[in-house]
């Protein structure tokens, strides 16, 4: 990605990495310097945008697996709902 630094000294952050990083207006970003680059970094932590998809056996929407840890399958729902009468 590419911007150009205006007479100002003021840059536009792409489109695409504003969208990644879920910046808003007024996100405070920290300025390092690594080298003989400029390192912009959100001062917070951004909260993530949970994927939802829709199911091919239900048909309901359900948050995308993003590990094969976290897959949630019928086998183990019903082993963690055997106990609940």
């Amino acid at each position: 990605m590419m911007t150009t630094l205006s007479s100002k000294g003021q840059i536009v952050i792409p489109w695409l990495a504003r969208a990644k990083l879920d910046l808003q207006p007024g996100a405070k970003l920290i300025c390092e310097m690594q080298g003989d680059s400029i390192v912009l970094k959100p001062e917070a932590t951004r909260r993530r945008k949970t994927a939802l998809v829709i199911d091919k056996v239900t048909g309901l929407r359900v948050t995308k697996a993003t590990t094969p840890k976290s897959v949630v399958t019928s086998d183990l729902v019903k082993a963690l709902s055997a106990d609940i009468p």
